[in-house]
């Protein structure tokens, strides 16, 4: 059953007795925030409106009072989310005055003092980036997602994103030497160190901190669309069937409709009434 108002959507499935439910409501996230309950969400994951950007839709956030802009909303996020829950941020900083600005660098400093444990940066290679340069630069073809928690301990479900080993395994462990053959502790604790040869007969490996997904959208009605197949492999590896997923800056839908389609709950806010109708309208559309 779905039902739809302009306030608030909420979806229903019944799924091997799961009951997903999606919200998505019209508001400053700020304020919706500080109505949610504490230590309620599994993960965040978000792409706010980066500095000077989207000035036609969002009005756009100095790169000076980038900052000062996002902390309060990055305090409510630290007290609704889990204890083992994770924060991932999708965030770029921009060329101000000719150089790259470090609104990001201060952000994770702040957020640091706030609280928050940065444990990881993973880079979105956007292998279909269109060509360019500028006088002293080329264009972008990455964005940072970074890895936020509140202590080192948290849920992580690694073997739910392996990969296929690739083409390496076919000549690396066709004729392994003995230092192939050797144990070499992991440093990360990956279990396998430098022993290549246990890597024998295995069809999939863990992936690496880069990932390269195409830009493409179905969806052409909002101005900074990600890919779905972002927000579903954070998904993947941070929670698990039934878990609740929160997009404050949820724009035409996509994290909630990634969600939904993993059998996960999702929350989502949207502050412009068009974006939040579109978002309605395209989780309609594609949890039919």
């Amino acid at each position: 059953m779905i039902v739809s108002t302009i306030e608030k959507l909420d979806l229903f499935t019944a799924r091997e007795n799961a009951r997903v439910k999606a919200d998505v409501i019209l508001g400053d996230c700020l304020d919706v925030l500080k109505s949610m309950p504490g230590n309620s969400i599994d993960l965040i994951i978000t792409s706010p409106p980066y500095a000077d950007q989207r000035k036609s839709t969002y009005g756009g956030i100095s790169p000076d009072k980038y900052v000062e802009w996002f902390l309060p909303i990055t305090g409510e996020l630290l007290r609704v989310l889990r204890p083992k829950g994770t924060f991932i941020l999708n965030i770029k900083e921009k060329v101000a005055n000719g150089e790259r600005h470090t609104y990001v660098m201060e952000l994770i400093i702040e957020m640091r003092k706030q609280g928050w444990f940065w444990t990881e940066e993973f880079i979105w290679h956007k292998k279909n980036c269109f060509p360019g340069k500028w006088p002293n630069r080329f264009r972008d073809s990455w964005e940072r997602l970074l890895q936020f928690n509140k202590a080192k301990d948290f849920n992580m479900y690694q073997d739910e994103v392996k990969v296929p080993m690739g083409s390496w395994a076919k000549t690396r462990l066709k004729n392994l030497s003995e230092t192939d053959k050797k144990r070499d502790n992991s440093r990360v604790g990956s279990g396998f160190g430098k022993n290549v040869s246990n890597w024998v007969g295995r069809e999939l490996a863990y992936p690496t901190n880069v990932l390269s997904m195409a830009t493409e959208s179905s969806n052409k009605k909002h101005s900074a669309v990600f890919p779905k197949e972002l927000p579903s492999w954070f998904i993947k590896l941070f929670t698990k069937p039934g878990d609740i997923v929160l997009d404050p800056f949820l724009g035409s839908g996509t994290t909630s409709i990634a969600a939904f389609k993993l059998d996960r709950s999702s929350i989502g806010i949207e502050i412009l009434e068009e974006y939040h109708k579109l978002a309605v309208e395209n989780i309609n559309e594609q949890t039919k």
